[in-house]
């Protein structure tokens, strides 16, 4: 991965998906040579000189402030994702890279305590790569197909867009597939050097045509909250409800919870999931990983 080609293809991708009438500025009805915004109506909107703006579009973003980069991101539309999708791009193109420390994807014990105590709902605990580290006993039930009897960390991603049972299990497959390649993309803006992730990254672009072509379209994500669907083998479809939190003492953990409407149809497969996990008794996984 490098921050200067991403600046320079985030950049252009989004000015090619705004049109002068959604940006406000007249239309001449000249025929225009690119399908978005052209640099020099960027560079109008956000303030700053047409060769400014083009320099950082090539992918040079030495001495960029946080104020013309605002300015851009106003000018561009971006939301709260691209926005700081922008400003990582920007600080790792610009910075000198660190030696990274190794350091340990494991669930600390009080993590674990928390997600065992939630006994109603399915939860799990992930990275920024979309390796989940630790399940609850719901947790494992429910995502069965995936975990499929591994030694934790398993890797969603991988089972995205690897294995045939992924578009059954996940009912809005292609939903799905856009919001993880969105995640990793997120991800690979905020940490580039990461080793373990530019593998990931490299093996999904190498082995999926779907992976590939969506991780072209530098699109990101927040995944904080929203609706699933899941077909499981034994209790069928579910509709869930998800919410992310993130862990502030364990930098690019988070804890997902997925619950259900008392009372719903999907709290009641819930409710026979749980009683089929109280057979069946699924561990809760913690495995320490060292990147070096």
């Amino acid at each position: 991965m490098d921050p200067t080609n991403d600046i320079r293809e985030f950049l252009v991708s989004r000015r090619a998906r705004i049109t002068p009438d959604q940006a406000g500025l007249p239309a001449y009805g000249v025929r225009r040579r690119v399908t978005g915004l052209r640099r020099e109506e960027v560079a109008l909107l956000a303030g700053i000189s047409v060769e400014y703006y083009t320099r950082l579009e090539r992918g040079n973003a030495t001495g960029a402030s946080s104020d013309v980069l605002e300015a851009i991101a106003r000018a561009l539309q971006l939301d709260e994702a691209e926005r700081a999708h922008l400003l990582d791009l920007v600080r790792s193109a610009t910075a000198r890279p660190a030696r990274r420390r190794p350091t340990q994807d494991r669930v600390r014990p009080t993590v674990l305590r928390v997600i065992e105590g939630i006994t109603e709902y399915p939860a799990y605990v992930r990275n920024g790569r979309l390796d989940i580290l630790a399940t609850n006993a719901l947790g494992a039930a429910l995502y069965a197909e995936v975990l499929d009897d591994r030694p934790l960390p398993v890797n969603l991603a991988q089972f995205v867009f690897f294995d045939r049972r992924a578009t059954e299990f996940f009912v809005d497959w292609d939903d799905v597939a856009n919001d993880t390649v969105a995640i990793l993309r997120g991800q690979a803006g905020h940490d580039p050097y990461d080793r373990r992730l530019t593998d990931l990254i490299g093996e999904l672009s190498t082995r999926s045509d779907e992976f590939r072509v969506r991780w072209a379209n530098h699109n990101v994500k927040f995944h904080r909250n929203g609706v699933k669907r899941l077909h499981h083998p034994v209790v069928g479809e579910l509709t869930l409800d998800y919410e992310a939190f993130e862990l502030g003492g364990d930098p690019g953990q988070r804890i997902n919870v997925y619950s259900a409407e008392p009372g719903s149809p999907s709290w009641a497969s819930l409710q026979l999931l749980a009683s089929w996990t109280a057979t069946t008794a699924p561990p809760v996984v913690d495995r320490a990983i060292d990147e070096r």
